[in-house]
């Protein structure tokens, strides 16, 4: 049985075809990544906690270097 992953391109990837970017896909335990230009080639995949930890660190402001 092959099941269809659903990949998401973020709405920050760019003007004309978009390609400039990465895809997103929820596998339910992990989230997959790849780049939208080379689909084929590698995915990431990070378990859900620590890439919603990540992405709530990049959200974060960060404090100003002394």
């Amino acid at each position: 049985m092959t099941v269809s992953t659903r990949w998401k391109k973020s709405s920050y990837s760019g003007g004309g075809e978009g390609n400039d970017c990465v895809k997103i896909a929820d596998l339910h335990s992990h989230i997959a990544i790849r780049d939208s230009k080379a689909p084929t080639r590698a995915t990431l995949t990070f378990p859900i906690a620590p890439f919603t930890a990540f992405l709530e660190a990049l959200k974060s402001p960060h404090p100003t270097p002394r």
